[in-house]
Formats: C-alpha cells, structure tokens, sequence
C-alpha cells in the first residue's frame, strides 16, 4: 500500500476520533446534533469533487474515446452517488434531531439532493440498457456531463431561491455561525480527509475493473 493511503486511514481516525470526543460549544437547536458537521457537510463536498473528476473523465473520453477515460468516469460518478447518499442518510439523521423527522417534502434542499441523486441512480440503469460498449460509453458520457451541470442548480441554486428550513434560513443557524473555531479544527481536516478517502475508493475500484477487463478481454 502506497504511502498516502497510509495517511488517510491515520488521518481519518485522527479526524472521526476527535471529532466524537472534544468539548463543542453550545449551539441553539443542533446541540450536540452540531457534530454531525464532520460528517455531513464533508460529504457533500467529496461528492462535488468526484462528480467534477467525473465530468472531466467524460469529456476526456469524447475527445479521444478510451476505454480508460470511460472506466474512470464510471468510477469516479459511483463514488460520488456514495458519498450523495451518505449525504443525504446523515443530512435526515440531522432533521431528525433538529426539526424531529427523518424526512419533510417542505425542505426543498432534501427534496432537490434527493432528485440529484436519482439523476445519477439513472445514470448506471443507462450505462445497464446498452451491450454495445462503444455505444454505451459515448451516451453515458454526454449524459453524465448534462447530469452534473445539472448538481450546483440543484443543490445551491435553486434551494436559495425557496423558504428552507435549512442553516441560514427561519432562525436555524448559519454555517457560519455553527462553525466555531472548535469545530473549524475537526471540520476542515475532515473535508481533505473524506476527498483523499474518495480518491482511494476511486483507486481499488478502477484497478479492480482494469483487472476484470484483463481477464475477459485481454485488453488494457
């Protein structure tokens, strides 16, 4: 195992540890709910980051049209569709503690992630409908690429536009107003943790369908 991977598992242990373990401060309605901030909101980003890699994998794929680039993309969009639905699991563990439901059709945040994940759920069920390989990865490439244009409306756009029951908006606090200097320490650390942790996931699993490729066609 490389070096770096060796970091992350220290360093996610580090971060999850202490994240469970240091005093935070006293904040009106999440309360100890607050910690869930190393988890959720890190999340989110780690998402944005795989999808980015993958909208790039498949642009680079319909310049030069490489199986390697169409494998990465694939990979890089599953984890991604982890991590957006650890995101959304953690995001109504949160509204169960702050708002007393697991789920609500009035938060358009939860609603629109829901919708954006879905998007992307659709994604591998394409990827499923086509046995021509060539076929299905030059549509499934335009289509990922339309799919994660679609995420920043989703998720940050539109949700700004509508009432939310979201930090910032109906006297639920403001990311900014959660993140005190005590969980800034656990918070940021946490980010660069969960992306290198998503950049390994992206590592065994590419090798892993490089080698299956191996073995049934001979082809790298």
């Amino acid at each position: 195992m490389k070096a770096w991977k060796y970091i992350i598992a220290i360093w996610m242990t580090v971060v999850i540890s202490a994240g469970f373990l240091i005093r935070i401060p006293n904040i009106p309605i999440l309360e100890e709910s607050a910690r869930n901030l190393f988890l959720h909101v890190p999340m989110w980003f780690t998402m944005m980051v795989a999808f980015a890699m993958a909208f790039y994998f498949s642009i680079r794929f319909l310049n030069d049209e490489s199986p390697l680039w169409d494998r990465k993309a694939e990979t890089a969009t599953a984890v991604g569709l982890v991590f957006g639905i650890c995101g959304l699991l953690t995001g109504s563990l949160w509204a169960k503690f702050t708002w007393g439901t697991w789920w609500t059709f009035s938060e358009p945040r939860m609603n629109l992630a829901a919708l954006s994940m879905m998007i992307f759920v659709a994604y591998f069920i394409l990827r499923s409908a086509f046995n021509d390989k060539e076929k299905r990865a030059k549509i499934s490439a335009v289509y990922n690429i339309f799919g994660i244009t679609t995420v920043p409306f989703l998720l940050y756009i539109i949700p700004r536009q509508l009432p939310s029951l979201h930090p910032g908006a109906d006297g639920n606090p403001a990311f900014s107003e959660i993140t005190a200097p005590e969980l800034r320490f656990i918070f940021y650390p946490a980010v660069i943790g969960f992306i290198g942790l998503a950049i390994w996931m992206m590592d065994i699993v590419n090798r892993y369908k490089r080698i299956e490729q191996l073995t049934y066609t001979g082809k790298s």
